[in-house]
């Protein structure tokens, strides 16, 4: 579903709600990475130029090839950036005009330059070093080289003493978003989830409020933990509208972990999995985002919207968490289901185009003015 009638409600409602946007507060943490965005080099036409290897199978028939001799493999920076779920959707939400306050590790004692226009538009607070990833960009996908030890330092202890127990509370006890994501990288996150539910959560008052969660590709994780994670994350239910965001990829890991049939590609089979995926694990919404459209399942029923889809991306780092953070914006505008979708597809729509996270504005121009199948 997205039709012009959709793209022009939806529209309306986000130009509507900027203001009320412009008075909602988001708490996010709790990673934080530097990234370099990279292409492999194919064949080099001189010191300035080359082709670069423009899918992952290309890079995988080459790497095959070495096998049982060795090769060499060029690798080309164009762009060192912010990075990490956390500080990507953190960033989005600022551009939209929330009040976020963002906590993680983007360097310390001293914050790292590459964060220095994300503590502009935002309440940064940092307690460790940051990741590095060396996100190797392909038109077929990416593959994300973490180098995450500085994320052991993300850590409930470290939390209280080096950015302030009261704080902490004063922050997840108001904000109207709190988004707690990469659970995957940060080993101790489910222990933060644990205590901040033994803690924290019994004395909370006030509206119920949305809380997301984004577990980040969990494939290197135990099934156990995986099993863990995602009761904990039901826990939070009680107290929050809960959001959990996957993937596809993450879609099918999460549904073998449960033991749910996973077999099939198409849209429909995606759907029929998220609805078995959220009756497993009861959050007020499951969102799963493929590259050409999303869904999103609560009380039983789909809501599918196709996006955008372009073919030639200037940037694909960051789109799922760009996705997250319109979503997210939707859910805080009241918007349905459907329109919270069609606000997601079309925030990471317009940030892979321009490599730019968009403002509301920007969000009601390209929904009026839809990019045809093609990806023009």
């Amino acid at each position: 579903m997205n039709t012009p009638e959709l793209r022009e409600q939806c529209a309306q409602r986000l130009l509507a709600g900027a203001a009320a946007a412009g008075r909602m507060t988001a708490f996010v943490g709790l990673d934080g990475f530097v990234d370099e965005i990279l292409h492999v080099v194919d064949k080099r036409d001189g010191p300035d130029s080359f082709q670069r290897l423009a899918t992952i199978s290309k890079l995988a028939e080459r790497l095959a090839a070495a096998a049982g001799r060795s090769t060499n493999i060029e690798i080309v920076n164009r762009v060192t950036k912010l990075g990490g779920n956390g500080p990507i959707m953190a960033n989005a939400l600022a551009s939209f005009g929330l009040k976020v306050t963002y906590l993680g590790n983007l360097g310390w004692p001293n914050l790292h330059p590459v964060f220095a226009d994300f503590a502009k538009r935002a309440e940064v607070h940092s307690i460790a070093e940051p990741g590095h990833t060396d996100a190797l960009e392909f038109d077929d996908g990416k593959i994300m080289i973490g180098k995450i030890q500085s994320l052991n330092d993300v850590n409930w202890p470290n939390i209280q003493s080096r950015y302030g127990r009261d704080q902490f509370v004063a922050r997840f006890g108001s904000a109207d978003l709190v988004g707690f994501v990469n659970w995957t990288m940060l080993t101790h996150m489910g222990e933060i989830w644990e205590a901040v539910l033994r803690e924290i959560c019994p004395v909370l008052n006030g509206k119920r409020r949305v809380m997301f969660f984004d577990l980040a590709d969990p494939e290197k994780r135990k099934p156990d933990d995986i099993r863990q994670a995602l009761k904990t994350i039901v826990e939070f239910e009680k107290y929050f509208d809960v959001i959990l965001g996957l993937n596809e990829k993450e879609a099918h890991e999460i549904g073998e972990v449960l033991g749910l049939q996973t077999a099939g590609k198409s849209s429909d089979a995606l759907s029929a999995l998220a609805l078995e995926i959220s009756r497993r694990v009861p959050v007020n919404t499951l969102v799963v985002h493929p590259v050409s459209y999303a869904l999103a399942a609560s009380n039983g029923v789909v809501s599918l919207v196709q996006g955008p889809f372009t073919p030639r991306p200037a940037i694909t780092t960051g789109a799922g968490d760009h996705f997250n953070s319109g979503f997210c914006l939707g859910k805080l505008l009241g918007l349905d289901n459907a329109q919270c979708v069609l606000t997601g597809v079309t925030t990471s729509g317009h940030y892979v185009r321009t490599a730019q996270s968009p403002a509301m504005p920007d969000l009601a121009k390209m929904l009026r003015d839809w990019p045809d199948e093609s990806g023009a």
